[in-house]
């Protein structure tokens, strides 16, 4: 056997990572129709954090009042979402791949995003049901991505087994359902705005970010990485075989049941502030096991990172390369993987062709 190729510790690839998506954010508030330079960045988010909280002396502003607006009104909410969105994607694909072991799981191509979608358009055609309005989103988001995740998951059973080329067959069909319903609501329900607010969502979108769109998704994502990260052996052994998960104590019934909840749960956050946005949950995990192996305690926070590292990046092109039009974010990502995807299944293909022609 060859000798196993040594591995970066965590730690050193979490602060290259980190180090990494602070410059891209950096950047990201930077660049646009107004440029700031990253000093006036860093002083404008200093002094708005001191006046936050209340340790501001009243001096002088940093900067005009107009980049002082752009910066912290604009460009740092929609930052800080891109980068929470990217990382729960990556996470929500890399949960996935481990629980139906196929390295073609993501969220968009199972129907789950689609799901979320469709919820989300729900509530904004037919009213919040006397919820407040943002709890109302997540929740019906929520709702949605759990039955599409359930619905996928039942019908690609066959004769008790999740066969991969089936789960991405009724994923793709669900998600086309799905989509045809958001569809029917929006053009049904007799609303102007709708139209234009279900586009977004179809394709995915980050502009208009405020503050308070960053609450509920910050706490869900971490509440669920940490719960995800005191379950990554048993994941592990999930990723390897249901015998060999059940050799090792692994409840594999109740840990898939727990895993439904929570990918629906996250991706229904994510979903219901930033739309649609594709591929992020096929292709970042896929680059985060290449940096730091399959091990779901180094993976998962890798993924994360990198995710959130990802998507700021893409979010900055979605908004400079076609200037002055901003292109919607998912966009960009089907550009990107679209491609990667289909290389992926000519692998995958091609391994399963080897493996049925291998004697025995």
């Amino acid at each position: 056997m060859p000798p196993r190729r040594a591995r970066w510790p965590l730690a050193a690839w979490c602060l290259l990572l980190g180090s990494l998506l602070l410059v891209a954010m950096t950047l990201a508030i930077t660049w646009g129709s107004a440029t700031i330079t990253p000093a006036s960045v860093w002083r404008i988010a200093a002094f708005q954090w001191q006046q936050a909280l209340g340790l501001g002396d009243g001096g002088a502003l940093p900067a005009s009042p107009q980049h002082i607006q752009i910066v912290w009104q604009i460009r740092l909410p929609r930052v800080l979402l891109a980068a929470l969105v990217g990382a729960g994607l990556a996470v929500v694909g890399t949960v996935m791949q481990a629980m139906v072991r196929n390295p073609l799981a993501d969220p968009y191509l199972l129907g789950v995003s689609a799901g979320a979608s469709t919820g989300a358009v729900i509530v904004l055609a037919f009213g919040a049901f006397g919820l407040p309005a943002l709890h109302a989103l997540n929740l019906a988001a929520f709702a949605g991505a759990l039955l599409a995740t359930l619905a996928v998951y039942f019908l690609a059973h066959r004769d008790g087994l999740i066969l991969p080329t089936r789960l991405v067959l009724v994923g793709v069909a669900i998600g086309y359902v799905l989509s045809g319903a958001t569809s029917l609501i929006t053009l049904t329900a007799g609303q102007r705005d709708l139209a234009g607010t279900a586009l977004r969502w179809t394709l995915g979108s980050l502009s208009g970010t405020r503050w308070d769109d960053l609450g509920v998704p910050a706490l869900v994502m971490a509440l669920t990485l940490i719960w995800l990260l005191l379950q990554a052996r048993p994941l592990n052994a999930l990723m390897t075989s249901e015998d060999t998960a059940m050799s090792l104590g692994v409840d594999t019934s109740r840990l898939r049941r727990q895993l439904f909840v929570l990918v629906s749960l996250l991706t229904g956050t994510m979903v219901a502030v930033s739309g649609t946005i594709g591929f992020v949950g096929l292709v970042v995990p896929h680059i985060g096991r290449m940096l730091a192996g399959v091990d779901h305690r180094r993976l998962l926070p890798v993924a994360a990172l990198t995710g959130a590292l990802f998507l700021v990046l893409v979010d900055l092109g979605a908004r400079t390369l076609f200037s002055p039009q901003e292109i919607p974010v998912g966009v960009i990502t089907a550009l990107l993987g679209g491609p990667f995807f289909l290389i992926m299944l000519g692998r995958y293909t091609a391994s399963a062709d080897s493996r049925q022609r291998s004697p025995g």
